[in-house]
């Protein structure tokens, strides 16, 4: 633990910018599109338009941190459920998956505090409630669907991330896949995918409705897309658990580009 710890905080800072950043991005474009007394709100009245524009901004959120010097180095994980897919895939080590979920749950939390001092009225209106993941009508449909957007986000990635001639796109494919599923799922589960990203916007928005939904189908998800993965045929093996390895940032993880 004290070695991992010593070696690779830079590391787990690195996954909790990520996620803190992806928060305030999410606490500001939530506020601009959803608090009623925007003017871009104002002018948008159709919520689809909206989500549209949301999932843009969110992916492009997404590919930038991917893309950034910090998410090259930590492999831009920002997520608990990408994280456990990986140990469970070998490609990283116990004590470092442990650091890495901590540092993605405190980070969300502490981004979304941060956007949260200086938007707080409007982040608190309930239109906007601090860019909550809240589940539609039927609790159970927003499970299944937490799932399977998890089980094929992961899919996308391990089947990209894998293939020498895509891999540096990965962070494309996830970009326009979040972006995706912001406009069209959101109104099913709230689009998280993510149980810390839950979490950071569940304290200060006191929302814990059917929050168990988003502790576990998201990680269920993407160890359901490993195994799918491992049994495909004519599978390549998991390269490592960067999802962009092209650069020249140190690898932490059990990479197979090391060999």
């Amino acid at each position: 633990m004290i070695k991992a710890l010593r070696q690779h905080w830079p590391e787990y800072l690195m996954e909790a910018a990520g996620l803190g950043l992806f928060m305030i991005s999410a606490g500001f474009f939530g506020t601009v599109l959803e608090f009623p007394g925007s003017p871009v709100r104002q002018a948008l009245p159709n919520p689809f338009v909206r989500r549209i524009l949301m999932g843009f901004a969110m992916g492009v959120t997404a590919i930038g941190i991917i893309y950034s010097p910090w998410g090259k180095q930590s492999g831009a994980h920002i997520n608990p459920s990408v994280t456990l897919t990986f140990l469970r895939l070998k490609k990283v080590a116990p004590w470092d998956a442990v650091f890495y979920i901590a540092a993605q749950f405190l980070g969300g939390l502490v981004g979304m505090l941060l956007i949260t001092s200086v938007l707080r009225n409007f982040l608190a209106d309930p239109a906007v409630n601090f860019v909550a993941t809240l589940p539609g009508k039927m609790v159970s449909i927003a499970f299944l669907a937490e799932l399977l957007i998890s089980c094929f986000l992961m899919l996308v990635i391990l089947t990209v991330s894998n293939k020498m001639n895509l891999a540096r796109f990965t962070g494309i494919f996830a970009g326009i896949l979040v972006a995706t599923y912001i406009t069209f799922e959101a109104p099913i589960s709230g689009m998280s995918m993510n149980p810390a990203r839950t979490f950071a916007s569940a304290v200060p928005a006191r929302a814990w409705t059917a929050f168990w939904i988003y502790l576990t189908a998201p990680p269920l998800g993407m160890l359901l897309a490993a195994e799918i993965y491992l049994k495909l045929k004519k599978t390549r093996q998991v390269i490592c658990a960067k999802l962009h390895h092209h650069n020249d940032k140190r690898c932490i993880f059990r990479c197979g580009y090391m060999k």
